[in-house]
């Protein structure tokens, strides 16, 4: 796993023009509402930069916003910063951060937001993925930190030194970055601020007195501030705009004159004179450690990865030696420890007898549907699931380029969602100038959900029971695509689940047969009622069996349940619309988004879910097939590929990924060594068979 810190988070910001207008109180309501709102974007850590006349300080900690608005310290910081603005300049500034961390050491300061780098200071939204090289191919800029933040600053100063216009070295180093990046920046030689993004995740407005500018990461938390502020402070603001993909902004502190401009170099025809007094620089960095420290603290643990890494090796090695060959479908590749699963005189299972192949209803049919929704003035007309998955990933491509709809994408976030997943995210917004609005869970909460259903699993291991470790994102399906058609008043999502790629089978280890018809194309929903109240009673059962599930994560589970088979579906499902072909949207992907892929497995699926690893090895140890072994078979059936190659596919891609599954129990915090000797030493299904 990569050492790059990678960020998707919620800014915002403020600036007056003049503090004589707007009460020291006022700014500190706003700014703190701002925060609360922001924290849906990541609520692993905050910070905010503050620029008047005399200084520009930054101030920031790793722990949710919400927390961190209330301690003493901050609250100190900000009360000085605004009272010791007495000077005829009254302006201000601010620029504010709620991070999610998706890699790297969040206690260490410097990997935290708001970054600096000599007399910049930012707050960023997005992947930058072509961080190192960057670093690489600039000699000239320098490199204090790990964070992808620290790099567009570092080239936007360059760049202006060089250009001496800020508009101009802006267009230069958004040229320059590969993926996903909305940014907001302060200079301490400057009175500007500049707002940029290639995706358009930045919405700003004015009061009506144009005493006050803000701007927000997020159409929706600059909604809800607006109706707060109006409500509680007496204050109107202007229609709420969008900073479209690929433009950017640069807004005079001094008294809120800007200019728009395109990030495209063929359409900036102009530049920007700026000359402006030089001011100090002061940080608060709250942190214990130093960036060295940090990045000492992790060569250790590294070190310590590999030490062990040949005694998980052997561990493992010696499990799928002794594997046995197992009786399959002379059709497909299932085995005859799949759930239920019977064979004829031929050696044809029941699963191939009774398949029927999916009715893709074709693209006109969608172009039918999508037609009531379509905007005709370039607004947002749909919502696109988007995990950053090879699935999801075309789809977007497909609704943006092909169907030519102006989607937002949305992700969730519940812990499990790899930094390579968000890289690729990155690469797609970026390129196609796509908004995303990722939804971030508590994630420390969620991990520690798994790590205590993980405990209580293998006290009494249950394969029926390995869906618990990926409850926490089922929200994902239907309770946060309702609540964010509600909150944009969009009424179209697409979900990219691929018909191909159901696993029925997990409901096959809970006792339950469900024949599941592909072309419902629900992933939940399509479950009968009675299937879904035995479900239940078989969770019940093994709660009483084992107390230790009933922990801190009951009530998400119970959420997972109820949002997955109970609250309405309201997907309009992409794949069963437009056939899935393997080859066609990997080549697509790689060949126009670079669009990565794992290092430790030839499979492009799942490769962005951090749980797959873990629960497939499990499935794959105690009952000799994974999910790789259902996917494959469906393509058997469906014409795409001969059994000859699924077999030769499943073996290569049901091998250990020994470097996800050292994440996945880093990242929860299990020892890997101790759980694999447990998985290990389950009873095999095969055993009951022969």
């Amino acid at each position: 796993m990569t050492d790059e810190v990678t960020l998707m988070c919620g800014i915002f910001g403020i600036v007056t023009p003049n503090l004589n207008n707007c009460s020291e109180k006022r700014v500190k309501y706003i700014a703190d509402k701002l925060f609360v709102f922001s924290e849906s974007r990541g609520k692993e850590s905050a910070g905010l930069a503050i620029r008047t006349s005399k200084n520009l300080q930054v101030y920031k900690k790793p722990e949710p916003a919400s927390h961190m608005i209330l301690t003493k310290e901050y609250i100190q910081f900000v009360n000085n910063a605004l009272k010791n603005e007495v000077s005829d300049k009254q302006y201000l500034a601010i620029i504010g951060h709620s991070r999610l961390v998706t890699n790297g050491i969040k206690d260490s300061n410097s990997n935290n937001q708001p970054v600096m780098n000599g007399c910049v200071v930012g707050v960023h939204n997005g992947i930058i993925v072509n961080n190192d090289k960057l670093w690489e191919q600039c000699p000239e800029i320098h490199r204090s930190t790990d964070v992808d933040t620290e790099v567009f600053l570092a080239l936007l100063q360059h760049n202006y030194n060089l250009t001496k216009s800020l508009a101009s070295s802006c267009i230069k180093t958004f040229s320059a970055i590969e993926g996903s990046a909305s940014v907001a920046v302060l200079f301490s030689n400057m009175d500007n601020l500049l707002l940029a993004t290639n995706t358009g995740s930045l919405y700003i407005t004015q009061d009506l007195s144009k005493n006050l500018f803000i701007f927000a990461s997020e159409q929706y938390i600059l909604n809800q501030l607006v109706q707060d502020v109006r409500i509680n402070n007496g204050l109107n603001f202007e229609k709420i705009s969008q900073i479209g993909p690929n433009h950017a902004c640069i807004v005079d502190i001094n008294n809120l004159s800007n200019l728009a401009f395109s990030l495209n170099p063929e359409q900036y025809k102009f530049e920007l004179k700026e000359n402006c007094a030089e001011t100090s620089v002061e940080v608060l960095d709250l942190s214990p450690k130093t960036y060295n420290q940090d990045m000492k603290a992790r060569r250790n643990s590294h070190t310590l990865s590999l030490e062990n890494r040949v005694k998980l090796e052997c561990m493992i090695e010696d499990q799928i030696k002794n594997l046995p060959e197992l009786k399959r479908c002379t059709c497909c590749i299932l085995p005859e420890t799949f759930p239920f699963i019977e064979f004829d005189e031929k050696g044809v299972c029941n699963y191939c007898k009774n398949y029927s192949k999916v009715d893709y209803k074709g693209k006109d049919a969608l172009e039918m549907i999508i037609s009531e929704f379509r905007s005709d003035n370039g607004d947002p007309d749909c919502l696109v699931g988007f995990s950053g998955g090879r699935d999801s990933s075309y789809m977007l491509h497909y609704v943006k380029k092909v169907l030519k709809l102006n989607p937002i994408a949305f992700s969730y976030d519940w812990g499990m969602v790899t930094d390579l997943a968000r890289r690729n995210q990155a690469r797609l917004c970026g390129k196609l100038g796509i908004e995303n609005i990722i939804i971030s869970a508590d994630i420390e909460e969620k991990r520690k959900y798994i790590r205590d259903n993980i405990r209580a699993w293998l006290k009494r291991p249950d394969l029926g029971m390995i869906p618990l470790l990926m409850a926490g994102d089922k929200q994902m399906f239907n309770y946060y695509p309702y609540k964010l058609m509600q909150q944009t008043g969009i009424n179209l999502f697409f979900n990219g689940s691929n018909q191909l790629e159901k696993t029925g089978f997990k409901l096959g280890f809970c006792g339950i047969e469900e024949s599941i018809n592909h072309n419902k194309g629900q992933l939940y929903t399509g479950i009968s009622l009675t299937n879904k109240l035995q479900l239940a009673l078989f969770y019940g059962k093994n709660y009483l069996l084992n107390p230790s599930y009933i922990n801190s994560s009951i009530i998400d589970t119970l959420h997972a349940y109820y949002t997955s088979y109970f609250i309405p579906d309201v997907s309009t499902y992409f794949y069963n619309y437009i056939s899935w072909d393997e080859n066609e949207i990997v080549s697509i992907l790689r060949k126009e988004y670079d669009w990565e892929i794992a290092t430790d497995t030839t499979t492009t699926w799942r490769i962005g879910d951090g749980t797959a690893s873990f629960y497939n090895y499990i499935y794959y140890i105690v009952a000799g097939f994974s999910e790789n072994d259902t996917f494959r078979s469906n393509q058997i059936r469906e014409g795409i590929i001969t059994r000859e190659k699924a077999l030769k596919l499943a073996e290569e891609e049901n091998k250990p990924r020994i470097e996800s599954l050292e994440w996945y129990a880093e990242t929860i915090g299990f020892d890997l060594e101790d759980a694999l000797t447990i998985i290990h030493s389950i009873p095999k299904m095969w055993d009951n068979i022969w």
